[in-house]
């Protein structure tokens, strides 16, 4: 982002993104707890900040998050108990997701175990090397995926256990789940639903803000 901080530290209509996204979180009304992932550097920022915005309907907690993202989820999951079932994963910097795709990736994991929110992809996608088109790929089929995303505690805390033991890296957890061999169920995602990486998203979210997508 170019910005000096962490991009969800970042304001968006004012607020930090990451406070911004953990206030949509407690307002779909369905989880007991939250657990976000910060840099040791920004630790006590994130303390202040969560202060300032009490009272939570959840308990909300944070962990120093690791060296890339799926080390961050797993120290994540760690801190959660026995008594969770049901583990939403999103991408702090996703402020702008519906609580209708929470709600539905939520009940199509206690359905199926693994649920995934994508969109399909609707441009025409070019392979290339060495700044030269290689092949056109058929784009039939394909989906590009978005936060949330939704598993059975169990289910996930296993594929990222194994994927220690092999040292398989992925850029998502739904690729986790794939890989040691359970189906992921697609939900339906949203075009708004935008990951905020570069300045040109933050000046799309501000816009989506200001007229209406999120107050």
């Amino acid at each position: 982002m170019g910005l000096g901080v962490p991009k969800a530290f970042a304001t968006l209509a004012g607020e930090p993104i990451v406070m911004r996204t953990l206030r949509l979180c407690a307002s779909v009304g369905l989880f007991g707890r939250a657990v976000v992932a910060v840099p040791e550097s920004h630790v006590v920022q994130f303390c202040d900040l969560l202060a300032e915005g009490a009272p939570w309907p959840f308990r909300v907690d944070s962990v120093i998050g690791g060296e890339d993202r799926q080390e961050s989820v797993s120290l994540s999951l760690a801190m959660l108990g026995d008594d969770c079932d049901i583990v939403v994963i999103h991408d702090a910097v996703r402020p702008l997701a519906s609580s209708e795709l929470f709600s539905a990736c939520v009940e199509t994991a206690r359905r199926s175990g693994a649920a995934v929110s994508a969109v399909p992809v609707r441009d025409t996608l070019k392979r290339a090397a060495g700044g030269r088109v290689s092949a056109t790929v058929d784009r039939r089929g394909l989906w590009m995926v978005q936060t949330p995303q939704a598993f059975r505690v169990s289910l996930i805390r296993e594929a990222h256990r194994r994927a220690a033991e092999t040292g398989y890296r992925a850029t998502d957890d739904a690729a986790l789940v794939e890989r040691a061999g359970w189906a992921v169920q697609l939900v339906p995602g949203d075009e708004g639903n935008i990951k905020i990486t570069e300045p040109g998203d933050l000046r799309y979210a501000e816009l989506l803000v200001r007229f209406g997508r999120s107050s």
